[in-house]
């Protein structure tokens, strides 16, 4: 047995611990007769560094793993990283900027160098972040997405979609981001209201007879003008259907025509459609017949003016940027006398999220997935129960999804990434093939080759991730025992751009689900409920959080707080209320050790006569059921706060309470061998059970209580041994806890002294409670600062008057308090706390406070005037015990 520091200092343990377990290598126990347990983390951008989702999301990975391996089973927890394309080239690119460095100076070759060099020396900041935080990954076969097995199969998967089928390239809309001159995904792209304006022109009709007005927050757009839509039902035009109208800038003749995408309630009710930058009027011009290949361009890859197929644009507004084009634009219209009126309106505009410049919808060539095919396999899925989506509400948003998916753009115009296999020959076909030699065979040895220059969405490659991590395309051992994984723990916000996307690759090229089940998490909040952001200033730090208190604590407050279906509303007092969670527990095992109790050697629980002992054997039973079925449901929340409220309340509060040694005298007694023997095994349990949420300070506990044949990341989970309850212990330890519980309360609130002893007088005392009286006379003396108990009445007086189940408790108050000034006291405060109360029910009861306060400072009235309430509740209890 290892003495404990009198303080429980979380720094002193962390890092000895993991570094222990990572060399000991227990992180991936040699277990092959085991049953598998599999998980895959979401793999991290290489660029990136913890913040407080990354911290949620792999807690919750680890208490699922670390609960797995206490079970016996063969736990693979798979870690790696993203490639992150465009971040990773951002982040280099403006290293070399920094030394004068521009990457159209070099090569691609010599780029993707550059940025193998800034990985290894820069890339696994968020790797010894994850290992601070306590995660026992796999880290002997940590992954990386640009890793040659990955490559080999993130080729192979483009290879093969495209064989079948199912991938192509296309001209379509995509987000482009100007500034880093790439397609990117919805995921990246960050809407921001911005002050802006809704301008109202006249485009003239063909004939000359009139006009038709329409409005548009993008005027510049105008220069690649295709058509005007109307809606069919609207009267006002239904007789200008099929005429034309002149473009005022360009003079093209475009026609109206009828769609339902015109609201007859915005503006004018007439839409100007410029398929060519603009999602809906992309669709719009579908509807109308316009083929994607004519549709009209007006900008280059940096947002810059460029002629239109049909030579109408202005030669002055050629090579001007789309914003100093917008001016030009408004100024001759208004100069034509075109402009009727210009309204202010706040517009959503969408902004790169790592760029930050406004994004333009733009036609281009890409390559895309045919996402519906592959989206029915996942539908079915989940329908059919393949896959058990948890929360269950969230299957609704699974189905509308995926049974409303648009085709994938999967191409990106960067350097950093998976190079597309694509090689277009001067004979004007395209070739796909996994290598270059295979591609020239296709084609022939007269044509000559040339690659195409884009690489594949980062999304494309993680979608693999399940199986790819496992040895895939080759029919490895690991990929035959480890999938389908088990679980997969995932925040909301990526359900589409990658766990969707798993489900349709893992389905199409494994013929299975790549796990049984999803767990979609929510996010984590500021106190107030807030959206965190940097702008605010109310981000949180996790590892400034490990930092002031561990851990464990951080661990445990993100684990008790996760309730399915909810945000979380991270505060640092709950933080630093686990960490005195920690303490407790700490102070716990350290009256152990002085006390005698040490390691149990028994898994099962040891045999017991006290009633006090067979209780904490039940509790612990119970606690083990509860978190047997909170893992089973995926409740976090409730295993938790099963395994806190009985090591804090009913063992630390109690158990130790009622079974500290009485002193006699000088002497100081002992704790008998069965209660030793109990107690060990029940301080075994707890920290077992709290492993998976609190790992550090559960081993360091473990090995202080004695010695050990292994460490208890490897010990084994307790067993719900329904033989060892025990309800008339239970009943009879449960009583004394509410008997000494009521006493203490109602000594309290009456302000007698604590050193002050009272006698205990019983009524209407059955059999059952008599004998406990008996049995519990000691505890009741040291808990309750009873001196003595009797069945006779009670003196005249005042005194306490208690009830407990049949029987009915006084303890006479003469000499121990004043009762007429005591009255008093508790009087005039019924009246202060009542008085408040009424005081907030009156402002709550105003529609005016509760509809134009903050929300914040109606839910403090409440929760004041609750607590009011029920302190007034209180102190009226106090005064009528008083007799």
């Amino acid at each position: 047995m290892t003495e404990l520091a009198k303080t429980f200092d979380p720094a002193a343990i962390e890092a000895r611990w993991y570094d222990h377990w990572e060399k000991g290598g227990l992180f991936r126990p040699e277990r092959l007769d085991a049953v598998p347990f599999t998980i895959v983390n979401p793999p991290p951008n290489v660029t990136g560094s913890l913040h407080i989702g990354h911290a949620l999301d792999n807690t919750l990975q680890d208490v699922l793993v670390r609960h797995a391996r206490l079970q016996g089973k063969d736990a693979l927890w798979v870690v790696g990283t993203d490639h992150a394309g465009i971040a990773t080239q951002m982040v280099v690119e403006r290293n070399l900027n920094s030394q004068g460095v521009k990457r159209t100076d070099m090569n691609r070759e010599a780029f993707v160098e550059h940025v193998w060099e800034w990985k290894a020396q820069s890339g696994g900041q968020i790797t010894r972040q994850l290992r601070r935080l306590g995660c026992s990954m796999d880290w002997s076969r940590e992954q990386f997405t640009m890793d040659p097995h990955f490559s080999r199969a993130v080729i192979k998967v483009f290879v093969d979609l495209y064989n079948q089928g199912l991938l192509y390239r296309d001209k379509r809309l995509v987000n482009w981001d100007p500034g880093f001159k790439t397609a990117i995904s919805d995921l990246e792209v960050e809407t921001k209201e911005v002050a802006g304006k809704f301008w109202h022109f006249r485009y003239p009709l063909e004939d000359g007879s009139g006009h038709i007005s329409i409005a548009t927050t993008r005027p510049e757009t105008m220069l690649a003008d295709m058509a005007v839509a109307v809606n069919p039902e609207d009267d006002r035009y239904k007789a200008l259907i099929g005429s034309n109208v002149r473009q005022p800038i360009t003079g093209r003749l475009i026609p109206i025509v009828a769609d339902e995408h015109a609201d007859p309630e915005l503006g004018s009710g007439a839409v100007k459609i410029t398929p060519g930058h603009d999602f809906n009027d992309f669709e719009v011009g579908r509807r109308a017949g316009i083929k994607p290949a004519d549709m009209l361009n007006m900008l280059d890859a940096e947002a810059k003016v460029v002629q239109t197929a049909d030579g109408l644009v202005p030669a002055e507004l050629i090579g001007l940027d789309r914003f100093e084009a917008r001016k030009q634009v408004v100024a001759a219209i208004d100069a034509a006398g075109l402009l009727e009126k210009v309204e202010d309106r706040t517009i959503q505009t969408p902004y790169g999220d790592r760029s930050g410049v406004v994004i333009e919808p733009w036609l281009t060539d890409q390559w895309y997935v045919d996402a519906e095919t592959l989206a029915q396999p996942a539908i079915a899925a989940v329908r059919n129960g393949d896959i058990r989506v948890v929360p269950k509400s969230w299957e609704k948003t699974w189905f509308n999804w995926l049974e409303n998916i648009q085709p994938w753009c999967v191409s990106r115009q960067l350097w950093w990434g998976h190079q597309i296999p694509a090689w277009y020959g001067d004979d004007g076909k395209c070739y796909v093939a996994e290598d270059e030699a295979t591609a020239q065979a296709q084609a022939g040895a007269d044509v000559t080759l040339t690659r195409d220059n884009d690489v594949l969405d980062t999304w494309f490659s993680s979608a693999l991730w399940p199986f790819g991590t496992l040895g895939w395309p080759e029919q490895t051992e690991l990929l035959k025992r480890h999938y389908p994984n088990d679980v997969l723990i995932s925040g909301f916000d990526i359900l589409f751009f990658w766990d969707a996307r798993m489900a349709m690759q893992g389905l199409h090229f494994m013929k299975e689900v790549p796990w049984k089940t999803l767990y979609l998490h929510g996010l984590v909040r500021a106190a107030d409920g807030s959206k965190m952001s940097k702008s605010k200033g109310n981000t949180v730090d996790p590892l400034g959080l490990v930092d002031r208190y561990g851990a464990d604590a951080l661990r445990f407050t993100l684990t008790a707080m996760e309730s399915q279906g909810r945000d979380i509303k991270l505060d640092e007092k709950r933080v630093e209320g686990y960490r005195n969670f920690a303490t407790k527990l700490w102070n716990a095992t350290r009256f152990a050790q002085s006390n005698g109790i040490g390691a149990s050697t028994m898994l099962r629980a040891p045999d017991a006569v006290l009633p006090v002992n067979r209780w904490i054997i039940a509790e612990t039973i119970e606690t083990v059921q509860k978190l047997d079925l909170a893992f089973a449901d995926f409740r976090f929340d409730e295993a938790a706060n099963a395994i806190y409220q009985f090591t804090w309340s009913r063992f630390c509060d109690w158990y130790l309470e009622l079974i500290k040694p009485v002193s006699v005298g000088e002497e100081r007694g002992q704790i008998d061998d069965e209660t030793r023997a109990v107690a060990g095994w029940v301080i075994d349990q707890i920290l077992v059970m709290l492993h998976p949420f609190m790992p550090f300070i559960t081993e360091e506990l473990w090995h202080a209580m004695g010695e050990r044949q292994y460490d208890i990341i490897v010990a084994k989970w307790p067993l719900a041994d329904a033989h060892a309850l025990d309800a008339g212990a239970a009943q009879e330890i449960n009583w004394l806890i509410r008997l000494v519980s009521e006493v203490r309360a109602a000594r309290s609130e009456l302000n007698v002294p604590p050193g002050a002893r009272l006698a205990l007088h019983v009524r209407e005392a059955g059999d059952v409670t008599t004998e406990r009286l008996s049995r519990q006379s000691a505890a009741l003396g040291r808990l309750a600062r009873v001196s003595d108990i009797s069945h006779d009445a009670a003196p005249e007086g005042g005194a306490i008057q208690i009830v407990v189940d049949e029987a009915t408790y006084m303890l006479p108050l003469a000499g121990a308090i004043d009762l007429d000034a005591e009255r008093a006291r508790i009087a005039k405060a019924i009246e202060a706390a009542a008085k408040e109360r009424d005081s907030l029910a009156g402002r709550l009861s105003n529609p005016s406070f509760v509809e134009r306060a903050k929300p914040e400072a109606v839910e403090k009235a409440r929760a004041d005037h609750a607590e009011k309430a029920a302190e007034a509740e209180r102190l009226q209890a106090a005064l009528a015990r008083l007799r």
